[in-house]
């Protein structure tokens, strides 16, 4: 990477005739099979575990924090970007994207609810507690800016720093009153469920087939914790992959966590407008409106994709959850995310308690596992085992416009151990703010609740779309 001034980056310029772009789209590996005895409960109860820890950071999320003292128009002839699009052991799913001159490509994990790209970065990149995974720390793919002859390092005044660090960032050292500053941009700060990472921001060269987007903001991790690979941040923040593109639409197919760890994708279809439709709709997908979140001076809550959950159905009956918890107040607290960085949907403990109160008593035929329940992380368990058929009434999303999620069986509970015993795919915790009060979206919808659904984010209309689909034919 060069030391010298970084030189006037354009800001967000994109000129293009492309429309789309598709990713193969992957779940991504924290090799279960390193666990002793491939472990069944453990594996669950790891997943469970994230889950909450995830939570937690998008309910209480830290604030991106420069760090003083750690670090001192594209042209193409594609209509539809893709890119493949895998699931993987851990619960999450990666993409693999190409940045630099010549390219490096490396695998990120796909996430709607944080938006920095980032990747490991430089040949000295440090990630302390990334053997977890059975993964070799010093064989983490990462991207090397002395390598590229297109990496510049942000400046302090370039308005690409404001993108993450906002209109009143920081430059020590500075003249306000001229341009001719050779400070960089803050290095960052990214907290994170389980982990977190820490570099400086660049300006990069992102490529895909038939597409290149130059002048790309991308951060540039040099020491990380817990994260043995970059994020894709797809949320709704000025640095994002969807607001940098100027994306009308991205949609994706989430298949099967039984394709875990294997060669099966998917494509992460990425449409940037050229002949795109405004207004139309994809046939045969249900709509709901996104929503803001009223409290406007928490830029987290701002980056995540509301949606407006109106009732939650277990079989035909109706789930009566307080309006509090269905839509955000003032304080920004309630409501309901959409995540594909979360494995299980998560929900506030009142919540949870009334859908997992109404599942026992219409499957109060089967015994409970409570032995299971704790080893696991989740709840309820139910042993089936001498029953001629199983019996479980349905999980029902139903959003605003009319919009129903009828989720398939295996999207909401899954087999544990045998096939004696099978448990609810939804988490919750005991914790509340420092307030002591309620802290963040009150529901959050994971990926597991996704699988084998077309999911689109219509940016361009505001809209969320989604329909039942076998992404694997």
């Amino acid at each position: 990477m060069s030391s010298s001034p970084p030189p006037l980056l354009f800001f967000l310029i994109f000129l293009s005739v492309a429309s789309a772009i598709k990713l193969p789209l992957s779940p991504l590996s924290h090799h279960t099979d390193q666990l002793p005895n491939n472990d069944p409960y453990l594996s669950l109860r790891r997943l469970a575990d994230s889950s909450i820890a995830r939570a937690q950071q998008l309910k209480q999320p830290s604030s991106i924090k420069p760090d003083e003292n750690a670090l001192t128009g594209p042209s193409a002839s594609a209509a539809v970007v893709k890119s493949p699009l895998s699931a993987k052991s851990y619960g999450g799913y990666s993409v693999s994207l190409s940045f630099g001159t010549p390219s490096q490509t490396i695998p990120f994990v796909f996430d709607t609810g944080s938006s920095l790209v980032w990747f490991p970065c430089t040949s000295r990149y440090l990630c302390t507690g990334c053997g977890f995974s059975g993964l070799d720390p010093t064989r983490i793919p990462r991207f090397v800016p002395r390598n590229s002859t297109s990496s510049r390092v942000i400046g302090c005044q370039n308005p690409k720093c404001q993108l993450l660090f906002g209109p009143n960032v920081k430059c020590s050292g500075c003249d306000p009153s001229t341009r001719n500053c050779t400070v960089g941009c803050p290095p960052y700060i990214l907290q994170y469920g389980l982990g977190s990472t820490a570099g400086i921001l660049l300006s990069e060269k992102l490529d895909f087939p038939d597409l290149t987007v130059p002048d790309f903001v991308v951060g540039c991790s040099i020491l990380s914790t817990r994260q043995p690979a970059g994020i894709a941040g797809f949320g709704r923040g000025p640095e994002s992959l969807p607001v940098q593109m100027k994306l009308k639409r991205f949609s994706h197919c989430l298949v099967s966590r039984r394709f875990d760890d294997t060669d099966v994708s998917t494509d992460l279809d990425l449409d940037t407008g050229s002949g795109y439709n405004s207004g139309s709709k994809t046939p045969g997908l249900s709509y709901t409106p996104f929503r803001n979140n009223p409290n406007v001076s928490n830029a987290a809550f701002l980056e995540y994709y509301y949606l407006n959950l109106r009732r939650i159905y277990v079989g035909s009956k109706r789930v009566k959850i307080p309006y509090k918890f269905l839509a955000p107040g003032p304080d920004g607290n309630g409501g309901t995310i959409v995540d594909s960085g979360s494995t299980f949907t998560f929900m506030d403990r009142p919540v949870f308690e009334l859908v997992a109160e109404e599942f026992a008593a219409q499957m109060s035929s089967y015994s409970r596992e409570k032995d299971l329940e704790k080893i696991t992380g989740l709840g309820p368990c139910f042993n089936i085992s001498g029953k001629g058929s199983l019996t479980v009434p349905e999980l029902i999303f139903e959003f605003k416009g009319g919009a129903k999620m009828e989720l398939p069986l295996s999207n909401y509970f899954t087999l544990v151990g045998s096939v004696d015993n099978v448990c609810l795919t939804v988490v919750s915790d005991n914790t509340v703010s420092s307030s002591g009060g309620r802290s963040g979206p009150a529901i959050i919808l994971g990926s597991f609740q996704q699988q084998n659904y077309h999911v689109e984010y219509d940016l361009e209309n505001d809209r969320f779309g989604f329909a039942k689909k076998k992404c694997i034919q």
